[in-house]
C-alpha cells in the first residue's frame, strides 16, 4: 500500500547524487572539455532537478495513513471534479507555508533566471534581495512548502518525512558550496561570512 511513497523518498535519495555530479562544473569540463563538460553538467542539472520535484510530489501524493488534528469542522472542496476532504486546521496551518514558501522559491528563481535554477550552473554570485538574507532560498522556501503541503492533504508518512527532506536539501546545499568555493574563491567565502546558510537573517 505505501509502496508509491518508499518509491518517490528513495527516487529523492537518487537525485542527490545526480546533482552532486551536475555541479562540479570544473572536473566536469577538465574531463570532457570545456563546451561538452558544460553540456554533460547541464543535462544532469535538469535531469536530477526535475527528477527531485517530481518524486517530491510522490512524497505528497502517494497513498498513505492520513491525519486529522480534530479542532474544526472538516472543510470539502471540489478540485478538479474530485471530491477532496480538507481540515480546516490544516488548511488554515498550512496556507502561511505554502505561501511563503512558494514566495522564496519564486522571488529566488526571479533574481537567478529559470536557466540558473535548471543547470545549477551560475556565472556570478547573487547577493541582492532574498540572497542577501539567505544563500538557498529555494531549498528553504522548499522545505516551507513541503510542510505546507503535508498539512493541506494531511499526509502523515510526508510529515514524518521532514526532516529527510531538511537532510536532503542541506547535502545539495553543502555540495553546491563546496563547488561555488572552487569556482569563485574568495568571492564566495566572504559572502558566506556575511549570509546565513539556510536560515533567513532578519536584520541587515
Amino acid at each position: 500500500m505505501y509502496i508509491w511513497f518508499i518509491v518517490s523518498i528513495v527516487g529523492m535519495c537518487c537525485m542527490v547524487p545526480l546533482h552532486f555530479l551536475s555541479v562540479e562544473h570544473l572536473n566536469l569540463q577538465k574531463k570532457y572539455g570545456k563546451e561538452k563538460g558544460t553540456k554533460i553538467g547541464d543535462i544532469l542539472g535538469m535531469v536530477s532537478g526535475w527528477g527531485l520535484f517530481i518524486f517530491w510530489f510522490g512524497v505528497w501524493l502517494s497513498p498513505q495513513i492520513s491525519f486529522i488534528i480534530p479542532i474544526l469542522e472538516s472543510l470539502v472542496l471540489n478540485v478538479l471534479l474530485i471530491n477532496l476532504s480538507i481540515s480546516l486546521t490544516h488548511f488554515i496551518i498550512s496556507l502561511p507555508f505554502i505561501i511563503i514558501g512558494a514566495w522564496f522559491g519564486i522571488t529566488s528563481v526571479k533574481k537567478t533566471t529559470l536557466k540558473v535554477t535548471e543547470t545549477h550552473r551560475a556565472e556570478r554570485i547573487v547577493e541582492e534581495g532574498l540572497y542577501s538574507r539567505i544563500r538557498h532560498p529555494q531549498y528553504f522556501g522548499g522545505v516551507l512548502a513541503h510542510i505546507g503541503i503535508s498539512f493541506l492533504l494531511s499526509s502523515l508518512f510526508s510529515v514524518i518525512g521532514t526532516p529527510i527532506i531538511i537532510i536532503l536539501n542541506l547535502l545539495i546545499s553543502w555540495k553546491e558550496e563546496k563547488e561555488l568555493l572552487k569556482e569563485f574563491g574568495n568571492e564566495y567565502e566572504d559572502y558566506k561570512k556575511k549570509v546565513p546558510m539556510f536560515i533567513p537573517k532578519l536584520r541587515r
